[in-house]
């Protein structure tokens, strides 16, 4: 297995026999924890990129409770790993960590410590004892050695750290974050990652970020998630996750989705833990979050924040504790979307965002970050920087994911007529988050008229329950034409009895067909053809059914004279004009 045996190529007592490769130098990087062997993987292998004069090597301490995950990272990444032990029978020139916590073996040579976070914003357990200390510490022994290098992204880092151990003073390098300048380079190429993570133009993208512990967002509001999905209309929000890593290491996988499992029914966008989470961040248009890194990331971003825990064990006189003074709090007792489009509108006006002064206390020097590190790895490991590549600063890759699928809501809908206008506002939940009452409508869609509520759902939803309790029955792919799309609605009606409507998209006339059943008091066995500008297939037929729904509802559908026409009104700023007629009755399915 990966990391079990001792390497023999390219470090070894015999690795110069096997090796193509030469180098002059060995840098070991030490691999602990999940958390912090990404960092490295996503820093130190680019700032020595094309350098044949350094082997770098992974070493693999299995001893913390998050170790989980950590070879299947190395695996992915094609690494090198050896065991910890063998880290003690060969002295490199350079022991690279981001977990402070590693057992370094006796040595001479230097151990630098690169945060795996925002600085040192928190005191967490000690592996070593029953107590908690600083994260970002390293342990006494390693300072005492005069072997330890503590990278910093913000002077007043050096500071806390002196004040807190004494010995650290003259240990600490000025480096900035490389992330965090990761992350303002990929601002421009929001919308390519919003694309990757089938956010829809025009709708919000809400991330959700929590840390690990009781004290975290999940620790405390597991269903947070699907409280969110349940109160925020599906045609004008996307909701995401990010997770910490230890959560997934230290539970798994599939506890993590069990425990989700009606969020993720539901849409939620749950980010792998590995560098995808940060081009989900740049795509944010809202972080609802807690007292760990990436909360704090987005906020110096300039993303609007809003806290839904805030754990006692966050340091004061941080990054951190500023936020926990700036941000707003998410009332779990309140409606949730409001408190969101309060917090976006209150951070437009602000004359000091939070993030400002987030960024403020945890960076210093922003876009030097990547060519700061290099020469200090250069430094420690006594080489001369190439002078033929500079350190590279690019732009985060675009996530390549599998994405959820919805497959059933409940859409709440409201009719009403203004100067003989008729007009339908239509607002759709994911039908697993939202149970079986809607939200409602928000005051001032629409005057004093109580919204309708239905149940759809796809002809494809696995949840047999759900698709045989379904008002409505929408296609998931195109018909073809007409003729198919008669079939495929005679069936559907056949098959599922406690149907009212069914609806396909007919691609070769770009609009949608809605059938009836024939116990419909108006219109009884008809099928209507219903034309949505500007919308995709799978949108253009739910909505189309949903204003084909609500029209019934309210006696308005009227199909004896010319094609109706309907204003359709989704979300706060969607208008469009609706045309309902008769589908040509040739292509009319036989009565079910």
């Amino acid at each position: 297995m990966l990391g079990s045996q001792p390497l023999r190529v390219p470090v070894g007592v015999d690795a110069q026999r096997w090796s193509t490769f030469h180098g002059e130098r060995t840098i070991v990087a030490a691999a602990r924890t999940v958390t912090s062997t990404v960092r490295i993987l996503e820093t130190v292998p680019a700032l020595l990129r094309d350098d044949p004069r350094i082997t770098l090597v992974f070493a693999y301490d299995p001893t913390s409770a998050f170790n989980n995950g950590v070879l299947d990272v190395l695996h992915d990444a094609g690494c090198r790993v050896m065991p910890w032990e063998q880290l003690a029978r060969h002295e490199p020139d350079l022991i690279v960590s981001a977990s402070e916590n590693v057992d370094v073996p006796d040595g001479q040579c230097p151990v630098l410590v690169l945060p795996h976070g925002v600085g040192f914003q928190k005191h967490v357990p000690d592996s070593r004892s029953s107590a908690t200390r600083l994260s970002g510490m390293v342990p006494d022994a390693l300072l005492d050695s005069g072997r330890a290098w503590l990278a910093v992204s913000h002077p007043d880092q050096a500071d806390q750290l002196i004040a807190h151990r004494p010995k650290a003073a003259g240990r600490t390098l000025l480096v900035g974050d490389p992330c965090f300048d990761e992350l303002l380079i990929s601002r421009p190429r929001k919308e390519t990652y919003r694309r990757a993570l089938g956010v829809p133009e025009g709708h919000r993208l809400v991330v959700v970020s929590s840390t690990w512990g009781r004290t975290s967002l999940l620790g405390r509001h597991t269903d947070l998630p699907t409280r969110l999905l349940a109160e925020l209309p599906y045609d004008e929000y996307r909701v995401a996750a990010v997770v910490h890593p230890n959560v997934w290491s230290a539970h798994g996988p599939a506890e993590v989705r069990r425990l989700l499992a009606s969020a993720l029914d539901s849409g939620l966008i749950l980010l792998p833990p590995v560098h995808t989470w940060r081009a989900g961040l740049v795509a944010a248009d809202l972080v609802v979050g807690d007292h760990g890194s990436v909360t704090l990331y987005g906020a110096a971003l300039g993303k609007p924040v809003l806290l839904a825990a805030f754990g006692d064990d966050a340091v004061a006189g941080t990054a951190a504790s500023t936020l926990r003074e700036h941000a707003p709090r998410l009332d779990l007792g309140a409606g949730l979307r409001r408190q969101l489009e309060q917090a976006a509108e209150d951070k437009e006006q602000a004359t000091e965002p939070a993030g400002e002064a987030v960024a403020r206390r945890a960076f210093s020097d922003t876009g030097r970050s990547w060519s700061r590190l290099r020469s200090s790895l250069y430094r420690l490991v006594r080489l001369d920087e190439p002078v033929r590549s500079a350190a590279p600063l690019r732009a985060l890759a675009q996530p390549r994911l599998t994405l959820p699928e919805v497959t059933s809501w409940t859409v709440s809908s409201t009719a009403w007529s203004d100067a003989g206008r008729s007009h339908v506002s239509v607002c759709r939940y994911p039908a697993v988050a939202a149970g079986s009452v809607a939200p409602g409508v928000e005051a001032g869609e629409a005057p004093e008229a109580a919204p309708y509520v239905h149940l759809a759902c796809r002809a494809d939803e696995r949840d047999r329950r759900l698709a045989e309790s379904a008002s409505v029955l929408l296609r998931e792919e195109s018909s073809p034409s007409g003729e198919l799309a008669a079939h495929w609605l005679r069936d559907t009606l056949t098959s599922y009895p406690g149907c009212s409507l069914a609806a396909t998209y007919v691609a070769n006339r770009a609009t949608t067909w809605v059938g009836l059943r024939q116990e419909q008091e108006q219109g009884q066995g008809q099928v209507i053809e219903v034309v949505i500008p500007a919308e995709g297939p799978s949108t253009s037929a739910a909505l189309a059914a949903a204003v084909v729904y609500t029209s019934l509802r309210s006696g308005d559908l009227r199909l004896d004279g010319p094609a109706s026409k309907v204003t359709l009104h989704v979300g706060s700023d969607r208008r469009t004009e609706v045309s309902l007629s008769a589908a040509p009755s040739a292509e009319h399915p036989s009565q079910p």
